[in-house]
């Protein structure tokens, strides 16, 4: 595999899932991928925003107002350059923000900004996973073409066991892979399979048919 000349934005939110994300940016650069990271406020209590900064060669993007800049409006630049928006850890809280249209910093509102394809990896406490309105807020990225990178089930931070827990780096990967280096030759394209003939109705009694393999 090979991602270069592809930009990758990732979005780092408050979790302690956070500290893993520097590996999937690692991976990434091994691939040649132009890598972008844009970080909460939160994040930062959880990895330094100097660590991807040295992995990716790029400034970590935190502030929307950030007067240490070329001049240019800075989030629609980032947007205009990513091939694919992956929010890994993605907390309740940016889930909700970015459901509900509400851009309040530089990870949402590049998000917003951006037309590509967005991966969301939930990471979070197993109540608050399945709270309705968490759940209902995952129903309308999906509604709205986010893709979810469905959490997995294992010892959680607090302690807790159960499903919250963000995928693993090498399993976010794959679905980079698979969204950037492979052709959407079948998208809107309708697949019948059968497991015998097909029987298409003339009348009461007569019908067209076919034969079948074994």
């Amino acid at each position: 595999m090979n991602l270069k000349g592809k930009t990758v934005l990732i979005g780092v939110s408050g979790s302690i899932a956070a500290y893993k994300i520097a590996g999937l940016v690692s991976m990434l650069k091994k691939q040649e991928a132009n890598v972008l990271v844009a970080m909460t406020e939160n994040a930062k209590n959880f990895i330094n925003p100097i660590t991807f900064e040295t992995l990716t060669n790029n400034k970590c993007l935190i502030e929307t107002f950030d007067r240490n800049f070329e001049f240019k409006t800075e989030h629609i630049s980032v947007a205009k350059q990513a091939d694919l928006v992956v929010i890994a850890p993605a907390t309740a809280n940016v889930i909700g923000k970015i459901a509900n249209g509400i851009a309040d910093d530089m990870l949402t509102t590049t998000t917003m900004a951006c037309r590509c394809k967005k991966l969301i990896a939930p990471a979070m406490n197993t109540d608050m996973y399945e709270n309705p309105i968490v759940q209902d807020n995952i129903d309308k990225l999906k509604h709205f073409g986010y893709e979810i990178i469905e959490p997995n089930c294992g010892r959680l931070a607090c302690g807790d066991v159960g499903k919250g827990k963000m995928a693993e780096p090498e399993e976010i990967l794959e679905y980079i892979s698979k969204e950037i280096m492979y052709e959407k030759d079948l998208v809107g394209k309708k697949v019948l399979v059968t497991a015998g003939p097909t029987i298409e109705k003339i009348d009461d009694v007569r019908f067209l048919s076919n034969h079948s393999t074994r």
